[in-house]
């Protein structure tokens, strides 16, 4: 039997967040998820696929600190993630359960 080489590589969800409707999808299943971590994971994985350097701009705050906070262990506060969200062309909206 011949072995087949495969070559793949780690799935980046950046690669696919590509058009508004994707993102506002894509981050408002992250906050209905209620999971602080998964929140700020989610922008920034949206930041990443618009621009890391782009987003720090629009913040205000350092690219590095970005990738910090924006990660699944980062612990953003609000005012960082509203900051980032308006970068991001992004809004938080609030429905009745």
């Amino acid at each position: 039997m011949t072995k087949v080489r495969t070559n793949t590589k780690p799935f980046d969800i950046a690669a696919h967040l590509d058009d508004e409707e994707t993102i506002a999808a894509y981050v408002s299943a992250a906050l209905e998820s209620g999971d602080a971590g998964s929140i700020a994971a989610a922008l920034g994985d949206v930041a990443r696929a618009r621009g890391m350097a782009k987003v720090a701009s629009g913040t205000g705050l350092s690219r590095e600190a970005l990738y910090r906070t924006l990660s699944v262990n980062g612990n953003p506060e609000l005012v960082t993630l509203l900051k980032v969200m308006a970068s991001l062309g992004l809004q938080l909206a609030v429905v009745a359960k």
